[in-house]
C-alpha cells in the first residue's frame, strides 16, 4: 500500500494551517489499520495483504484499542480554530467514529464474549473468491495462503475468550463452522481446470488442513458449552449510551421506541388499504397469502426475477431524472453462500471496494434457511421488486457506488447504518412515489416490509433493555409479519449482538423523510429531488445529523 495515494478533499472556504496535519494523522492511522487487518484491507480493495489473515489474538484486539485511544488523542489535540470549516467537520466526524469504535471494543465487548472466527474466515475467503479484481488463478493463490493460515488464526482467536461466552452466540458459531466446508468445497472445485497441477495440489492440501482445523475448533466450542451464559442484552444504561453516540438527531431510546410503535400502526393500516384495493371481498390475510403465493417456481427463476427488477428500477431512475448514476458502476446477483444463510435469511448487499480498479457491488439472495419448504413464498414477485429497489437501485448499490467517489478517508470509515439502511427503505417509498411498480400488490409488499422494520425498532430497544427473550421476540415477529419460523428466528438471533443496528432501517427512513421535508420547505420552488438525492449520495454514508449540518453549511452565503 506504500504506493497508494490518497486524494484529499479540498479545504473550504480557505485552507487552515493544520489541515494537512489532520489528513497526515488520518492517513497514517488508516495505513496502520489496514496493515494490521489484512481481511479488512481486501474488503476495501487494497490487495497488498491478500495472502494474510492478520493476528486474531486478544493481544491484537488490545493493541487496536490502544491505537484508537492514541489516534483519538492526536485528533482531539488539533485546535479546531486552526482548521478550515470543511476540515473542522471532518475532525468532528473522526471523533464521532472513534467514540463509536471504542464503545464497541471497551463497553459492548462482543469480541471477547462471542467466538467470531468463522465470520473472519468466511470474510477472508469470500472477499477474494467472489470479486474478479484479478485472474481467478491469482486469487486462488491468495486464498490458498489464507487457507494455510487458518489453523494458527483459529488458535489465536481462542485467546479472546477470557469472559464467559454467550450460549446463543456460540451456537451460531458452531453452525457457521459446520457450514464452512461448503465454502471450502466451492473454492477447491473452482481450481479445477484453472490451476496447474502443483497449485491445485497445494490448494487441495490447504482445504484439507483448514477443514480439519475448523472441525477441531467447532469441537472445542461444543466442549465448552457447559460454561456458557444466557445473558446477551446490553442493558438500559449502556443502550442509552450507545443511542447517544449514534447521533440520531437528538432522539433518545424511548422516543425511538415510540416511533417504532407508531410506524407499526401506520403501516398496518396502510396494508389494510392495499389489500382492499387488491380484493375488497376477502380478509386481509387472504390477500397477503395470495401475494406471497405468486412467486417463481424455482430459486433460479427467482434469481432471474431479482435481476430483472433491479434493471427495470435502474432504467426508471434514469428516465425520470431521480438520481445520477455513478460512472462505471456494476453489480452482480448471486445466491447467498451456505455459511451465511443462517444470519442472512433474505438478502444483503456487499459494497464496491473503494480501492479496486473496477469496483463492483454484490447482491446476495438467500434461497432458504434450513431448507424450509415454504421459503419460496418469501421470494414472491412483489417482494422481489421491493427488495431489489432496497438493495440495488436506487438503494444500497447506487448509494454506496456514489459514496466511494468521495476522497475523504474519514467518511469511508464512518459507520452510519441509519443512513445506509435508511436510504434503502427511503428508496422503497420514493420509487413508488415516482411511479415505479406502484400497483397495490407492490405497495402491500412495501408496507409488509415496513411492518417488519417497525418490529425491528421495537425489538431492538426492548430486547437490549432486557424486556424480551429470544423466543418472545421471535413470536412477536411472527405475529406481526407472518414470517416463517426459521426466517424469524434467524432475524432475532442477529438482533442479539447488533444493538441499534436493526432499528436503523425504518428510523433512518423517518429521519430522511424529515430532512427532505425541511429542504423542500427551505428551498420552496427551487427544490430539486434529483439534486437532493445527488447531494446526499456524493457526500458519503454519514449519520443523517451530519448530512443536515452539511446542507446547512452549503446554504450559507
Amino acid at each position: 500500500m506504500s504506493e497508494l495515494v490518497f486524494p484529499r478533499p479540498a479545504s473550504t472556504p480557505a485552507p487552515g494551517p493544520l489541515d494537512e496535519k489532520f489528513w497526515d494523522l488520518v492517513e497514517a492511522d488508516f495505513r496502520s489499520t489496514t496493515a494490521r487487518h489484512p481481511i479488512y484491507a481486501t474488503y476495501l480493495g487494497i490487495h497488498d495483504y491478500d495472502g494474510q489473515l492478520g493476528d486474531a489474538s486478544r493481544e491484537a484486539v488490545e493493541q487496536d484499542i490502544a491505537e484508537a485511544h492514541r489516534h483519538f488523542a492526536d485528533i482531539e489535540a488539533l485546535d479546531p480554530r486552526a482548521l478550515s470549516e470543511s476540515v473542522r467537520f471532518e475532525r468532528e466526524l473522526a471523533i464521532h467514529n472513534i467514540r463509536r469504535e471504542l464503545f464497541d471494543s471497551e463497553v459492548h465487548r462482543v469480541w471477547e464474549r462471542r467466538s467470531t472466527a468463522m465470520d473472519g474466515v468466511g470474510d477472508a475467503l469470500f472477499s477474494i473468491f467472489a470479486r474478479d479484481f484479478a485472474p481467478l488463478a491469482d486469487r486462488l493463490g491468495s486464498i490458498t495462503e489464507r487457507l494455510e493460515g487458518i489453523p494458527a488464526y483459529l488458535e489465536q482467536h481462542k485467546t479472546r475468550a477470557t469472559a464467559p461466552q454467550v450460549k446463543l452466540w456460540q451456537e451460531l458459531e458452531i453452525d457457521a463452522g459446520e457450514q464452512m466446508p461448503f465454502l471450502f468445497g466451492e473454492i477447491k472445485a473452482a481450481g479445477l481446470g484453472v490451476l496447474d497441477e502443483r497449485a491445485q495440489v497445494r490448494l487441495d492440501k490447504a482445504v484439507e488442513t483448514a477443514s480439519a482445523a475448523a472441525a477441531a475448533y467447532v469441537e472445542t466450542i461444543k466442549a465448552a458449552m457447559g460454561s456458557t451464559v444466557e445473558e446477551w442484552a446490553l442493558g438500559s444504561d449502556k443502550y442509552d449510551e450507545l443511542v447517544g453516540l449514534r447521533a440520531f438527531d437528538g432522539l433518545d431510546a424511548s422516543q425511538i421506541l415510540e416511533i417504532g410503535h407508531r410506524q407499526l400502526a401506520l403501516n398496518k393500516a396502510a396494508r389494510v388499504e392495499d389489500a382492499r384495493r387488491i380484493d375488497p371481498n376477502v380478509p386481509e390475510p387472504v390477500v397477503v397469502d395470495r401475494v406471497k403465493s405468486n412467486h417463481p417456481e424455482t430459486f433460479d427463476e427467482a434469481l432471474a426475477s431479482y435481476k430483472d427488477a433491479m434493471m427495470r428500477a435502474r432504467a426508471h431512475i434514469i428516465e425520470h431524472g431521480i438520481a445520477t448514476m455513478p460512472p462505471g458502476e456494476t453489480i452482480s446477483v448471486i445466491p447467498t453462500p451456505e455459511y451465511l444463510r443462517t444470519v442472512i435469511p433474505f438478502a444483503a448487499y456487499f459494497e464496491p471496494p473503494k480501492f479496486d480498479k473496477h469496483p463492483s457491488g454484490i447482491y446476495i439472495v438467500t434461497p432458504s434457511v434450513g431448507n424450509d419448504p415454504n421459503a419460496m413464498r418469501e421470494h414472491n414477485y412483489a417482494s422481489i421488486s421491493n427488495t431489489s429497489v432496497h438493495e440495488a437501485y436506487p438503494g444500497h448499490h447506487l448509494q454506496l457506488s456514489a459514496a466511494i467517489g468521495h476522497p475523504s478517508i474519514v467518511r469511508l470509515l464512518t459507520d452510519a447504518p441509519e443512513f445506509v439502511e435508511g436510504w434503502g427503505m427511503y428508496s422503497e417509498q420514493m420509487m413508488r412515489e415516482q411511479g415505479f411498480d406502484d400497483g397495490p400488490e407492490f405497495l402491500l409488499a412495501m408496507h409488509t416490509d415496513a411492518i417488519w422494520r417497525a418490529c425491528r425498532i421495537i425489538l431492538d430497544v426492548r430486547m437490549h433493555r432486557g424486556e424480551l427473550t429470544v423466543d418472545e421476540a421471535t413470536a412477536f415477529l411472527i405475529e406481526h409479519t407472518g414470517f416463517e419460523h426459521a426466517n424469524a428466528q434467524a432475524e432475532v438471533f442477529r438482533y442479539t449482538y447488533t444493538p441499534t443496528y436493526q432499528l436503523s432501517y425504518l428510523l433512518g427512513k423517518v429521519l430522511l423523510l424529515g430532512l427532505r421535508a425541511d429542504e423542500q420547505k427551505r428551498l420552496g420552488s427551487g427544490f430539486s429531488l434529483k439534486n437532493f438525492h445527488d447531494t446526499l449520495l456524493r457526500n458519503g454514508s454519514l449519520p443523517i445529523s451530519f448530512h443536515r449540518r452539511l446542507l446547512a453549511m452549503s446554504a450559507r452565503p
